[in-house]
């Protein structure tokens, strides 16, 4: 009997885990760096700004009462300043800036399974970018994007584990 309680919390836990879990298999992570800079002198960030470019005539990308930029920029914040960097408007080593660009109308080809022809498929699409300029120099230093499927009418809940999963994997490939 106890071998059989055991399982079945098990399996309880292995579901509820299992339905907890946010798909984030469609986001393409990709970055850029200036391999002539030493990232381990930069310590200090600004903020440049954030621009949205939204086709989505129906509102469905984004749940209701969720602000992506102000979720985006708290996600960037939290992981630069993992890796010892702080925000400072008085001479900041460089100056971050992000775009987020989504495309409900995006369309993709796709290979029907039955038969097999090659056809024209609404697929949204969405894309994250993030740019450090050097603050002297005004050179960009680094850019990384995440481009993904958009998933639309999802709960705020998934939206941001889903920014939060771009946004970690994005920051992480900028060098120290």
């Amino acid at each position: 009997m106890n071998k059989f309680i055991s399982m079945t919390i098990a399996v309880s836990m292995l579901f509820v885990t299992a339905c907890a879990m946010v798909r984030t298999d469609d986001i393409q992570i990709r970055a850029e760096v200036d391999s002539r800079v030493n990232f381990s002198g930069y310590k200090t960030y600004a903020w440049l700004g954030s621009a949205a470019i939204l086709n989505d005539p129906n509102g469905q990308w984004e749940p209701p009462s969720f602000d992506a930029d102000s979720e985006i920029k708290f996600l960037i914040d939290r992981e630069l300043r993992k890796r010892g960097m702080n925000e400072s408007n008085a001479q900041p080593d460089m100056i971050i800036a992000f775009a987020l660009g989504v495309d409900m109308d995006s369309l993709e080809l796709k290979v029907d399974r039955e038969t097999k022809i090659e056809m024209l498929e609404n697929v949204p699409k969405g894309a994250l970018i993030v740019v450090a300029v050097d603050s002297s120099t005004g050179f960009v230093i680094w850019m990384g994007e995440a481009i993904a499927n958009v998933q639309s009418q999802i709960s705020t809940e998934e939206a941001k584990k889903r920014l939060d999963y771009a946004v970690t994997n994005l920051i992480a490939k900028m060098p120290k």
